[in-house]
């Protein structure tokens, strides 16, 4: 009985006429493939970042509202129960934002007796005021920051305006 000849798992080099691309195009298909994997690579490498600062940036954003409820807490706190643990406990609270927010790099902004600037503020209302320049914050409502020179979330303010006589 005759035996069958052994096969291997890979055909020859040549392939059937007709049937496969040379074994040239199969390595210049391969060199192209890593070429391009290497070129994303470096791509995703260079993207990272960009992507960790996006999602710091959704993070801090989302606090800030907790922070305003806060701040507000502690005013009220302030004025009428100065000396009590309470009070201390917020001054702590307040310390660990201000430490979080140096790391990160979030300065709160000061528009307040400046000229409006319509980049980093949102106008809520006017006040008539004889007293001083048009178009001056007279009022914040809601504390704006930036992050890193950029801005974070606008101040919504309360501008001065000229009474019409």
């Amino acid at each position: 009985m005759a035996e069958p000849e052994p096969t291997s798992g890979s055909e020859s080099s040549q392939p059937a006429s007709g049937d496969a691309l040379p074994v040239v195009d199969y390595l210049d298909q391969l060199l192209r493939l890593k070429a391009e994997f290497e070129n994303y690579r470096k791509r995703v490498d260079k993207e990272r970042p960009d992507f960790v600062r996006l999602g710091k940036v959704a993070v801090l954003a989302k606090l800030l509202p907790l922070y305003d409820n806060l701040q507000k807490v502690h005013e009220e706190v302030l004025t009428s129960h100065n000396d009590t643990p309470l009070a201390k406990g917020m001054e702590g609270v307040f310390k660990e934002f201000e430490k979080i927010f140096k790391e990160e790099g979030i300065m709160v902004m000061e528009p307040l007796h400046k000229p409006f600037d319509a980049m980093n503020q949102e106008v809520l209302g006017t006040v008539n005021r004889e007293d001083c320049d048009e178009g001056l914050v007279v009022e914040v409502l809601q504390n704006g920051f930036f992050l890193q020179g950029r801005v974070l979330r606008t101040a919504k303010v309360r501008i001065s305006c000229k009474p019409k006589k």
